[in-house]
Formats: C-alpha cells, structure tokens, sequence
C-alpha cells in the first residue's frame, strides 16, 4: 500500500467544509440553495486547487484519498478534544 499523499492543509480545510455542507444538505437542515450554493463554491475550490493540477493530482484515485484524508483528520481532531 502507498503511504498517504501530503495533502496540504487548505486543501483538506476546504474538503471537510464541502462534506460538512453536504451532510447538512443531506440531512434538511438549512436553507437549500445556500448549501446548494456553498456545495458548488466550495467544489470549484477544491477543482481548482494548485495540488489537483499536478500530475499526480489529477487522478480521480486522489480525490478518493482526499476524502479518507479529511476524514481521518476530522476523526484525529474529534479524539482530540475528548
């Protein structure tokens, strides 16, 4: 197994405020198109992040590992404040 792609960290910041929006979206809660609206924001960020230009970056295999990345993090974070 390859070990993690060092996601820098705005990148992953912008990654766990797109999953929390969608969750949000997902769940009713909130106005509908301000989540629909900060979903699209916050997907163009992360399209157009400098890391997922590179070679590299453009794989939709480093997508998936952004989204276990942010994931992780959030969880490590979680931990953290218990």
């Amino acid at each position: 197994m390859a070990p993690p792609l060092p996601f820098p960290d705005d990148l992953i910041r912008v990654q766990l405020a797109w999953t929390r929006t969608y969750e949000a979206l997902a769940a009713h809660s909130g106005d509908a198109a301000v989540l629909r609206r900060r979903l699209i924001h916050l997907s163009s960020r992360i399209a157009c992040h400098p890391f997922l230009a590179t070679g590299p970056g453009r794989s939709p295999a480093v997508r998936v590992e952004l989204r276990r990345a942010a994931r992780a993090h959030a969880q490590r974070r979680e931990a953290g404040a218990r």
